[in-house]
C-alpha cells in the first residue's frame, strides 16, 4: 500500500450559500449555537466554541443555495506547496488567492464533479472577546449553552454524479485515506468516506441520483453525547425546524444523526461523529454491498427517499 500522506491537517471550513441569509443566520446562531466572529460584504463567519480558527462556516448571501467552497488547512507551508503540485499535474487547479477574514494565501481546485476547494497554512485563531472568554486557557471560546450548543465542525458531505471518479481523485489531490464504501451492484461506488488525519471521516461523497453535478449534501457539527443529539431533536421541534430523518445510527462509520433543513434549505446534520478514531496506518478499507445497504441503518430504519435525492441548489437552479 502507498505510505500514509499527511500533508493536509484537517477541515478547516465550508461556505455555504443561503438565498435567506437573516433566516439562516438566526439558525446557525441561535439555534445551533454558533458564534459570529466577524463579517465582510455578504458572508458572515461562524464558528463553534470548541474550533479554534476564527470561523469553520463561511455563510454567505446569494440568490441561490448550497457549497460556495470547502477549506483545508495544510500540515506545513512545505506540505500546501506538495499538494500545490499534485493538484496541478491533475490538471484541476484554479490558482491562488489572497484568502479572507479567517486565513491567508490559499490555493483553489476543483474535484472532478465541479465542487470548489482551497488548501491554506496560514490561518487566523481564534482569539475570544471578554463575552467569550473561557474558564480554562486551553479552550478557544466559553461553552455558553445556546441552542444546540454543537462543539466542533466533524464533516462535510457532498453530492456526485461519479464517485467513481472521486475515489481515484481525493487520494492523489490530497493524499486522503479511503476508510468505508459502497459498492453496487453495477460495479461503481455509491458513496466514499475520506480521512486525511485519525478521524474516520472528515468528507464524503454520495451518489446524486438525480445526475447533477457540483450540488451540496450536508455539513456536520459535532456532539458529545448522544443524549445531547436526542435534545437537539427537541431543540429543533420546539422551533419549527424541519426533521428530515433521526435520531439514529448510521451502519457506515456507526455516526448517530439527526437530520435537519436549515430555512434556506441547505441540510445539517449533528452527531457524535468523531467518537471513532483510524488509528491504524494500514487500514483497510471496508466496503459494503448493495444488498448490506438495502437493510436500511445500523438499528433497520430505512434510509429515507430524500436522502439521495434532496440537495442544494435544487435541480435545475
Amino acid at each position: 500500500m502507498p505510505e500514509p500522506c499527511y500533508d493536509i491537517a484537517h477541515l478547516g471550513h465550508v461556505e455555504l450559500f443561503t438565498n435567506k441569509p437573516e433566516a439562516s443566520l438566526d439558525f446557525f446562531v441561535n439555534i445551533l449555537g454558533l458564534t459570529a466572529s466577524g463579517s465582510e460584504g455578504d458572508s458572515v463567519y461562524l464558528r463553534a466554541w470548541d474550533d479554534y480558527e476564527f470561523h469553520t462556516l463561511k455563510l454567505t448571501a446569494s440568490k441561490t443555495t448550497g457549497v460556495g467552497h470547502i477549506g483545508y488547512r495544510a500540515s506545513s507551508p512545505q506540505a500546501l506547496e506538495r499538494r500545490v503540485e499534485a493538484i496541478e499535474a491533475l490538471g484541476a487547479g484554479i490558482g491562488w488567492h489572497e484568502g479572507d477574514r479567517g486565513h491567508g494565501r490559499a490555493y483553489r481546485f476543483r474535484d472532478p464533479d465541479g465542487h470548489v476547494f482551497e488548501i491554506y497554512y496560514d490561518t487566523r485563531k481564534y482569539v475570544a472577546p471578554e463575552a467569550e472568554r473561557p474558564a480554562l486557557k486551553n479552550q478557544a471560546q466559553r461553552y455558553h449553552g445556546r441552542g444546540v450548543g454543537v462543539r466542533r465542525i466533524d464533516h462535510v458531505n457532498l453530492l456526485a454524479s461519479d464517485v467513481d471518479a472521486i475515489a481515484d481523485f481525493m487520494p492523489r489531490a490530497l493524499g486522503s485515506r479511503i476508510t468505508e464504501r459502497i459498492l453496487l451492484d453495477s460495479g461503481h461506488l455509491g458513496g466514499c468516506w475520506f480521512t486525511v488525519n485519525n478521524k474516520s471521516y472528515d468528507i464524503a461523497y454520495t451518489g446524486d441520483h438525480t445526475g447533477a453535478h457540483g450540488r451540496f449534501h450536508h455539513v456536520t457539527y459535532a456532539l458529545d453525547q448522544r443524549e445531547q443529539i436526542l435534545q437537539a431533536a427537541d431543540i429543533f421541534l420546539e422551533n419549527g425546524v424541519h426533521i428530515e430523518t433521526g435520531p439514529h445510527k448510521h451502519a457506515v462509520q456507526q455516526t448517530f444523526f439527526l437530520y435537519v433543513y436549515e430555512p434556506a434549505g441547505n441540510r445539517v446534520e449533528v452527531a457524535n461523529a468523531g467518537a471513532r478514531l483510524i488509528l491504524a496506518p494500514d487500514w483497510e478499507t471496508v466496503t459494503w454491498t448493495e444488498e448490506e445497504r438495502k437493510k436500511g441503518q445500523a438499528w433497520g430504519l430505512k434510509t429515507i427517499a430524500s436522502f439521495h435525492t434532496h440537495g442544494t441548489p435544487p435541480v435545475g437552479e
